[in-house]
């Protein structure tokens, strides 16, 4: 792939990144979120998520086809600075789903993504604490085509989708396609957080914007790609990029 090609891509993305600048435009933005009535999709963008944009055509459009597009992580941050623009919060899916599922009280949600037991666990947790009404729960392992169809059916008004990168977004990308009104969120590990599978990280560590550390020490295996190696290559091509 040419530099310009990603370089493209880059920018594209970046362009369309919603800057949410404090909490009262947070919480602007959930109120908004909580009252869509057309198929919406969120999205977060980190520095795996980029690095998936410079290699992956398909998941460059699912995530540029998204409606919002939230930055999230210090690599962004550092990326957006070089760029000479301000990040703003950081916005992540772990903190933000659960204060959308609390707007989203007595409604219909579905929770598509992760495995059993953590898929039950994070329904009783959400229900328990945010009165919602999980309507269908689903592992994320199946073809697209059957979340679609769990949507025709179940029509719920909020999906979070916890598959992972880049399923989750190609999921979105066919849910807002279909024409089905609600809010779709692409949630990452979000379920294996509300089901108990993964810790967060101490708010500390959380403050110096290194759970990716944390998160790297509780899964080597599974993560090791993702941050010893994709880490250096954002930040290399982080360099490369330049104000316009």
């Amino acid at each position: 792939m040419s530099a310009l090609t990603w370089l493209r891509r880059w920018q594209t993305i970046v362009q369309k990144l919603r800057v949410v600048s404090d909490s009262a435009d947070e919480q602007a933005l959930i109120e908004a979120l909580s009252r869509t009535e057309a198929a919406t999709v969120v999205g977060f963008v980190n520095a795996h998520a980029m690095n998936l944009v410079s290699a992956n055509a398909d998941y460059y459009d699912a995530l540029s086809a998204a409606d919002v597009l939230l930055r999230d992580g210090s690599g962004m941050a550092i990326l957006f600075r070089r760029l000479g623009r301000e990040p703003g919060l950081n916005m992540n899916g772990t903190d933000l789903i659960p204060k959308l599922l609390a707007a989203f009280k007595g409604r219909r949600v579905a929770f598509w993504g992760t495995e059993e037991p953590y898929l039950s666990n994070a329904v009783q947790h959400s229900e328990a604490t945010f009165a919602v009404d999980v309507v269908s729960a689903h592992h994320g392992f199946d073809p697209v085509e059957t979340y679609l169809n769990l949507a025709r059916q179940y029509q719920p008004e909020l999906v979070v989708l916890g598959m992972g990168m880049p399923k989750q977004e190609a999921v979105a990308a066919r849910l807002a396609a279909s024409g089905e009104p609600c809010l779709v969120v692409c949630g990452g590990a979000i379920l294996d957080f509300l089901g108990g599978k993964v810790n967060r990280a101490p708010q500390w560590i959380r403050r110096l914007g290194c759970e990716w550390v944390f998160r790297l020490a509780s899964e080597p295996k599974r993560l090791f790609t993702r941050y010893v190696v994709g880490n250096p290559m954002f930040l290399l091509r982080t360099l490369i990029c330049k104000k316009s």
